[in-house]
């Protein structure tokens, strides 16, 4: 215990110690920032469930309302989507379509809607 207490108090071990100090306070400001990416910070969570073979989506909650409120509220009901540049479409918990970006995306409630459309059904979510 007498070796540590004098190699704590020589310039060597203050150096070490302001080091270890640095390095510790980094990864906690790292952790802290990787933390506060997993909070969803897009404003709304959407669940989806499957009732009798057709998934529906519920919104959860809703950040700053008013502009989100009135997105989700136009997607409700909606169960197919496909790109606004493509020729496929997808069921919302098909994750064939997850790499489209939602300004891209276009909404249909039945699969003759997304047909009619043009849109043919993507192998992936078969």
């Amino acid at each position: 215990m007498e070796k540590i207490k004098q190699f704590m108090q020589s310039e060597q071990g203050k150096d070490i110690l302001a080091v270890i100090i640095v390095i510790l306070v980094g990864l906690g400001s790292f952790e802290l920032g990787r933390l506060s990416k997993t909070i969803d910070s897009s404003g709304i969570k959407i669940e989806y469930t499957d009732q009798n073979g057709i998934q529906e989506s519920n919104i959860i909650s809703s950040i700053n309302s008013s502009k989100k409120t009135t997105l989700v509220t136009n997607l409700i009901g909606k169960n197919f989507f496909a790109s606004n540049r493509g020729t496929k479409y997808y069921s919302i918990g098909c994750s064939g379509g997850k790499t489209i970006k939602q300004e891209n995306r276009v909404y249909f409630t039945t699969k003759e809607e997304a047909e009619g459309a043009g849109y043919g059904l993507s192998g992936s979510c078969r």
